[in-house]
């Protein structure tokens, strides 16, 4: 029954080996070329690296493919033949050990390369347009900003219309109890000039402001369209950097547009910057009347200035846009900036420099199963076919005499003999 079953298990064997023989007819070859499609895919990465495009670059990227091509060759070819065949857990541990390094190391030489000559256009365009949207988003809050410090001048407009209310009283006596344009009427007309000369200020930033985001509209939309658009990517990328630099220009501008610290600083100078006419009074009275009217209009004057610089810093502190700056990166950052973006090239990257690692993996199993069926020793006592019969032909010719003995023994041999 033994015997038996050493039979079977050796026959098991002997089949896995013939499996084994047959598929090393062409595993080096396919090897070789999973070697060379990781080199052609690393040339293009590399190539993406260099700014210049002379000979000598082409040659430094070649030789550089060429090395990542050999080692991956050569160090899977070291684990194909080594790792299957060792025994203890000591060393296979080792090299499994080692094959993980390697790994990593063929990683760190070739799969990134070849991601960015798989998806390195891509992820450039991808960056532009991520860039497209903070220039957006920029562009879009100093707008905003803007726009609320333009609604300021119905502040201003309001504050003015309270100090033309009060002339026109002043002027009909209604306020200080003298009718005229005295110094009472004068100060609430100074006031109400300032206030004037305010709000045509704002008034004026109007269409500049329109016209700066309509532009900066504009060279958005031709940012999208080249981050789209088909051609080479190097030159859509200088095109591309020369709108952003257009278009921080143009934030910059609605940013100085804004017209909430000059209404700030205005509030200020409202109650600071006043000039007192000369009391012009005819009689004591009347002159202390104005007097008192002046004081009580000075009391005004600083409310409304407070007003005016309170809704002035409620627009200054709104959020400020974010600083968007377009940074040229070659096709291989860009694929590492936004790996997550794109999965299927980073697997097909590492898969034809890895995969060779699964057909390690099976080799090991193979001749783990090899090692099952045979059992601890070798048995001597089955024999294929061809075997059995090279050994018979090997008896045979053992059996035969040789043809120096089927000769006449010499002179010399007969005489010693007797």
């Amino acid at each position: 029954m033994g015997n038996t079953s050493l039979r079977s298990g050796d026959r098991y064997a002997r089949e896995l080996e013939r499996h084994l023989v047959w598929l090393e007819t062409f595993t080096s070859t396919a090897l070789g070329v999973l070697s060379a499609a990781s080199g052609i895919y690393t040339y293009l990465g590399v190539r993406t690296l260099l700014d210049s495009t002379g000979a000598f670059t082409t040659v430094a990227a070649l030789a550089y493919s060429i090395a990542v091509s050999v080692g991956i060759f050569v160090f899977w070819s070291y684990m194909m033949k080594l790792l299957p065949a060792v025994r203890s857990a000591a060393s296979r541990g080792g090299l499994l050990l080692t094959m993980a390094l390697g790994c990593v190391a063929i990683v760190a030489m070739s799969s990134w390369l070849n991601a960015a000559a798989l998806a390195g256009s891509a992820a450039v365009e991808q960056h532009m347009a991520t860039t497209t949207q903070d220039y957006q988003a920029a562009l879009e809050r100093a707008n905003s900003n803007a726009v609320a410090g333009q609604s300021l001048s119905r502040d201003v407009a309001r504050v003015r219309q309270s100090f033309t209310d009060l002339s026109e009283q002043e002027e009909g006596g209604n306020l200080s109890g003298f009718a005229g344009q005295g110094a009472v009427f004068r100060v609430l007309t100074q006031k109400g000039a300032e206030l004037q000369a305010l709000e045509d200020q704002i008034a004026a930033t109007a269409d500049p402001i329109a016209a700066a985001f309509a532009q900066g509209n504009a060279i958005l939309s031709r940012m999208r369209s080249l981050g789209v658009e088909p051609g080479a990517i190097e030159g859509r990328t200088v095109r591309f950097s020369e709108e952003a630099v257009n278009l921080s220009g143009l934030i910059a501008q609605l940013r100085q547009l804004n017209p909430a610290p000059l209404v700030m600083r205005a509030a200020q100078d409202l109650s600071d910057a006043v000039v007192l006419p000369e009391l012009d009074g005819i009689t004591d009275a009347i002159r202390t009347g104005q007097s008192s009217t002046i004081r009580s209009v000075l009391s005004l004057v600083d409310q409304r200035a407070q007003t005016l610089a309170q809704a002035a810093a409620e627009v200054i502190a709104l959020p400020a846009p974010d600083e968007a700056v377009y940074t040229p990166i070659s096709a291989a950052d860009a694929v590492i900036l936004y790996a997550g973006n794109f999965v299927p090239a980073w697997a097909g990257a590492i898969a034809i420099d890895l995969l060779p690692a699964v057909l390690v993996f099976i080799l090991m199993v193979t001749q783990a199963a090899i090692r099952s069926g045979r059992g601890e020793t070798v048995s001597d006592d089955s024999m294929t076919v061809g075997e059995l019969r090279a050994a018979l032909a090997a008896a045979d010719l053992l059996r035969e005499p040789s043809p120096d003995l089927r000769e006449d023994p010499p002179p010399a041999l007969i005489r010693q003999a007797d």
